[in-house]
């Protein structure tokens, strides 16, 4: 009997990597427990989307997780040592959100016969100040949006400080918000596909036009700075690795995005992030004194979210998700642990998440609603967002090593 090349792989793959813990069932059956309450709790007292949405960010989480899918890692590599593929991965990510948003969009596809509408957003002073600090911050918290979120779904301990004051930032971003938007110069918003006459046929084929051209420069670059591969992460072989194993980064790429389009034909909107966290904090500093309810960030339709509860929020139903099912994902694996938490550390993740949620409600969201969501909607803010951030990340750069944080190097054997 012989093995296959790709079975010779797999399991040269799995060799290489870190060995996988058993399951740690006791974790798995209580975050199904909890799992399973709120799902009951979303179904007797919300919408019926809302329960979907739980599931949606489970699956979300569970694919962040298992593929160790990273916003921030990936910018990092390619500007310390030029290694691009996870970069790729976005690029693949972002080809098949933009094939499955274009007929959404165009015909406002739903499962709710809700009203379908993409992330598009203007362009100015707001956008570039908030990207470049959000570049900054992640580089500094330890994780993006979503990283956050997964990461402390996965047990990092040092990240439930980066999500609080991320969640603080988050609150004082809305709270300086209007003079953003409304006192600093910005262009109208504009629209691959509407804005340029192009529809969506149009700003489809040149979406995948530019994907494929940044997938090259990343090789070109790749493979003139010689730059190291990407370390290997625990995993499994065979279809235990569906539950517990490492996903590909390619295979992750294209659940994610089909997960983001399932979310817009949901609730209507994209995938997001920050908005939830700006409620949490809004809802905190009502309760000790202040007055979110006359900021000019919670007027119009807005100030119903900040009188609801925050279970009617669909964002942070898809937060919770995204925890829960980054648990369930760590757990499964045998890797959840609290991990240990040192002076700089800390101090970066204080700093990173205020950078992080400031900067995310200047910039009209984070990686995920700007960059992922903002791209896949055809919207130029969302491509600005990214080159902007990176050149935040540029900065992150020599700003780690300062509390203690590494940096990866040309040498290094992975990266």
């Amino acid at each position: 009997m012989t093995t296959s090349a790709a079975e010779k792989q797999t399991k040269t793959l799995a060799s290489s990597a870190p060995p996988l813990g058993p399951p740690q069932i006791k974790l798995i059956i209580g975050g199904l427990i909890v799992t399973g309450v709120l799902l009951v709790y979303l179904m007797a007292s919300q919408e019926a989307m809302h329960p979907l949405l739980l599931i949606i960010g489970l699956l979300l989480g569970y694919t962040l997780f298992h593929a160790r899918f990273g916003f921030t890692s990936a910018f990092r590599r390619l500007m310390a040592v030029g290694n691009g593929q996870a970069l790729r991965s976005h690029m693949v990510m972002l080809a098949v959100a933009v094939t499955l948003f274009a007929p959404i969009l165009a015909f406002g596809l739903s499962f709710f016969d809700v009203e379908v509408a993409g992330y598009v957003a203007p362009v100015g002073v707001s956008l570039l100040v908030g990207a470049f600090m959000f570049g900054v911050g992640m580089q500094l918290g330890g994780g993006c949006a979503s990283g956050t979120l997964y990461a402390v779904g996965g047990g990092r301990s040092v990240m439930f400080i980066t999500l609080l004051f991320f969640i603080v930032g988050s609150t004082i971003g809305a709270y300086h918000l209007p003079f953003w938007t409304e006192e600093m110069p910005a262009a109208e918003p504009i629209s691959l596909a509407t804005t340029t006459g192009w529809g969506y046929g149009g700003a489809w084929a040149a979406s995948i036009i530019l994907f494929g051209l940044i997938a090259w420069i990343t090789l070109v670059v790749e493979r003139r700075r010689n730059a190291p591969r990407m370390a290997d992460v625990p995993t499994e072989s065979g279809i235990k690795r569906i539950f517990r194993g490492a996903w590909p980064l390619v295979i992750a790429a294209v659940v994610l995005a089909v997960l983001n389009a399932l979310t817009l034909m949901t609730r209507g909107e994209p995938w997001g992030v920050t908005s939830a966290l700006a409620l949490w904090g809004s809802k905190g500093a009502e309760v000790i004194g202040f007055d979110p309810a006359s900021w000019g960030y919670w007027q119009g339709e807005s100030a119903q979210a900040l009188q609801q509860s925050i279970f009617a929020d669909t964002t942070t139903v898809l937060n919770f998700g995204v925890i829960l099912g980054a648990f369930l994902a760590s757990a499964a694996g045998g890797l959840f642990k609290l991990s240990k938490i040192t002076k700089g550390n800390a101090a970066a993740s204080v700093i990173g998440g205020l950078l992080m949620g400031y900067g995310a409600r200047l910039a009209f969201g984070c990686n995920i609603g700007a960059y992922f969501g903002g791209i896949a909607s055809f919207s130029m803010h969302g491509y600005i967002w990214g080159v902007v951030a990176m050149a935040g990340t540029f900065l992150a750069l020599f700003l780690r090593p300062l509390f203690g944080l590494s940096v990866p190097k040309p040498k290094d054997s992975f990266c």
